[in-house]
């Protein structure tokens, strides 16, 4: 079983597949038989889980609406 990394946890993220907004959970290395990706498990608008390679999404900065 792969390890979790949640230091990241509650990041905002945009996913560049989609460009839909999501929170990012964990990361995790998801080891192939000819090589090792990093990954990422995140949850949408709708509240649904999924993973994706780290490479296809990118943290949003967070702006205070003070």
């Amino acid at each position: 079983m792969a390890e979790k990394d949640y230091k990241l946890y509650g990041t905002k993220v945009l996913n560049l597949k989609t460009q839909e907004i999501g929170l990012l959970i964990c990361v995790w290395k998801n080891c192939f038989a000819d090589k090792t990706v990093d990954f990422a498990t995140c949850v949408n608008k709708q509240g649904k889980r999924y993973n994706i390679e780290l490479d296809t999404i990118a943290p949003l900065e967070q702006t205070n609406d003070s």
